[in-house]
Parts: structure tokens; sequence; C-alpha cells
């Protein structure tokens, strides 16, 4: 099916209300949840991460967007279970320990939520223990968030665990006082920049990208 543009637009805009009401009345009236998801809900998140990376819009419209996207996939959660609908890759994402922030945290996972990824949210103070279990959980990618500059180290103790015992999951930060430098120090696999790129970031290290 074509892209359905007011459920496009509606995710873009943020109106929880109105993304419910259409994908209601589209499934209603025979529409497969799996392209409704992939054709229009997932572009129309790509094209909010776009906007907000280019500064068109800031963080309150890309939560609020998000939020609209989450609304839509309560709905067709159960449907895209039963036709058997994967998702493209399992990541798990927490604040590291000692490090209670959560904002950017969440808008990144509600981001990634809305391309199609299982991400599993570690919440905040998150240890070495927890993302690992996570791993054992299936997730393979670590998306690590700090805050604070003296929680940062802690993302390459997490690093080095991985790097030793599971080289194969990637290492993925982010954070106001992170940056690509500290992330190449600390062997980590990718870096965003913000909640707008880390969706690009994670499919580039996981092999996803176009």
């Amino acid at each position: 099916m074509a892209r359905n543009e007011a459920l496009f637009s509606a995710v873009g805009k943020g109106n929880k209300a109105e993304v419910v009401a259409i994908l209601e009345r589209e499934l209603a009236a025979g529409a497969d949840p799996t392209a409704l998801l992939t054709e229009s809900m997932i572009p129309a998140m790509r094209d909010v991460g776009d906007r907000y990376s280019r500064g068109e819009i800031f963080i309150p419209q890309m939560m609020v967007a998000a939020r609209a996207m989450d609304a839509g996939l309560k709905l067709l959660e159960p449907l895209l279970a039963r036709a058997g609908h994967e998702p493209k890759a399992t990541v798990c994402i927490g604040t590291v320990k000692g490090d209670l922030h959560d904002i950017g945290k969440n808008l990144v996972a509600m981001m990634l939520k809305g391309a199609g990824f299982r991400v599993l949210d570690l919440g905040t103070d998150v240890d070495v223990g927890k993302f690992s279990k996570a791993v054992q959980d299936g997730a393979q990618a670590v998306l690590m968030s700090a805050l604070l500059t003296t929680t940062m180290p802690y993302m390459k103790t997490v690093a080095d665990h991985f790097q030793n015992r599971r080289p194969d999951v990637r290492i993925i930060v982010g954070g106001a006082p992170i940056t690509q430098s500290y992330a190449d120090e600390i062997g980590a696999h990718g870096y965003g920049e913000d909640a707008g790129a880390a969706v690009t970031v994670v499919e580039k290290c996981l092999g996803l990208a176009g």
C-alpha cells in the first residue's frame, strides 16, 4: 500500500488521538498493520528525526511525535505479533551507573522503537550487570547515556567489559558531555550527537543502513 499521508502527518505533528483514530479506521477497512507501520509511521518518525537534526524542530516537538507514535504502536503490536512481524534488531539502552538523568535516554528509546527496533529500556543508574543481562536477553547493541561528567568514566567500564567478553556487541554512547573523541577513546563503535541522529547511528553500527 502507498504511504498514508494522513497517518504520516498525524505522527509528525504528534497528534496522538488522530493517530489512533486513523489506525482504527484503516484496520477496520482491512489495511495491513505491517504496511501501516513500515510505510507511514516509521517514515514519519525518520522525518521527525531529520527535521530535528536540521534545527527545524526541537526536543518538545520530538517528544510529542514519539508519544503519538508510541500510542499507535500499542494498538498495532498485538496485530504485528500475530502477523509474525519481526523487529529490525534488539538493543538495550540505559543511563550509566551514578547518573539519574533520563530525558535524552527516553527520547532516544522512543525514536528507536518508532524506527522498528525492539528496545530494552533499562532505566537510569544502570550497572554492567544490567547491561550484560540485557545482552543475554538478545540485545545486539548497548546504548549508554550520561549527563554528568563524573559518570562518564563508567562508560569505559561497560565498554571494556563487552570488548573482553562479547566483542560482537556494538557499543554506542551519547549525552551532553560526550564527544566523538571520547567515544573513540573508550572504544565505542558509535556516537550519537543527538536523539535525531541516534537511529542512523544504530542502523550503521548494526549493518542495517540502506
